[in-house]
């Protein structure tokens, strides 16, 4: 090709259609014809604009469009993730809880469970609202009874120990996880509670049901009873999954920051004492 064709801006029709076709002859049109025209435009580097666009219309017709942008040496410019998106209330189970079963149990023919609900912490004061409303909805009624407003639980996670005996559900055990709140070495945190199955108990006695948290490195807490006997909860063998009813145990709950241990004492004892043992 002349110099004289190189310098000249007034291209006929017949020299563009010329270039066009020399720059079809000499492109390598391959599995990656990017990579192609890269070693091509090494060998030419005098090559001026025009030829660069035809090899372009080149490409563009034997890939039907071109995916990766800014080549060199033959590689791809990265491309930057996406910005991750913040997980939403209901990813975080603002307004619906995770719900774990922490023992359940059958006694003088009466199915009972003892059950935890945490509700992750809202994080605005419209989070907070709505987490109001869905705990009222869920039938928990309003069992913030002390919030005078929705703004007092941000950043707070909640949690309900519900008992559920002969088919009627009660709160048994409510409060908050907060940001730092961690139970570590022998820390607990515990309740007692009657478990009436034979419906001879009368009020004040029998609170022979022991649900309280652990810190996750806990591996035994012993339950003492009115008459000095004992009882002990301990975490389940590694792989044991919850097949049928299971009591006197340390578990995990979702969503919670601790553990949670169970004791059931004795028909007719009460609850004196309890501690980390292990």
């Amino acid at each position: 090709m002349s110099a004289d064709r190189e310098t000249n801006h007034d291209m006929t029709h017949r020299d563009i259609a010329f270039l066009l076709a020399e720059a079809a002859d000499e492109a390598e049109i391959g599995i990656a014809p990017y990579q192609a025209v890269v070693r091509g435009g090494r060998r030419r580097k005098a090559r001026r604009w025009a030829l660069a666009a035809a090899a372009a219309l080149v490409i563009a017709g034997s890939t039907g469009t071109l995916a990766l942008a800014g080549v060199t040496g033959g590689d791809a410019q990265k491309v930057a993730p996406a910005a991750t998106r913040p997980p939403v209330g209901d990813e975080r189970h603002v307004y619906e809880p995770q719900r774990s079963d922490l023992a359940r149990g059958t006694e003088h023919g009466k199915k009972w469970k003892v059950v935890i609900d945490v509700w992750g912490a809202p994080r605005n004061k419209a989070e907070a609202q709505g987490q109001l409303d869905a705990m009222t909805g869920s039938g928990l009624g309003k069992p913030w009874v002390n919030v005078r407003d929705a703004s007092e639980l941000i950043g707070k996670s909640s949690y309900f120990v519900r008992l559920t005996l002969d088919g009627k559900t009660s709160i048994k055990l409510l409060g908050v996880f907060e940001k730092g709140d961690t139970m570590a070495g022998t820390d607990l945190k515990s309740g007692a509670m009657p478990l009436d199955t034979s419906g001879t108990a009368t009020s004040g006695t029998d609170q022979r049901l022991v649900v309280g948290q652990v810190a996750t490195t806990a591996q035994e807490v012993t339950c003492t009873w009115d008459d000095g006997s004992t009882t002990e909860a301990s975490r389940p063998a590694p792989g044991t999954g919850i097949v049928g009813d299971f009591e006197d145990a340390i578990r995990p709950a979702d969503g919670s920051r601790s553990d949670w241990f169970v004791c059931l004492g004795p028909e007719g004892r009460t609850f004196k004492a309890v501690a980390v043992t292990k």
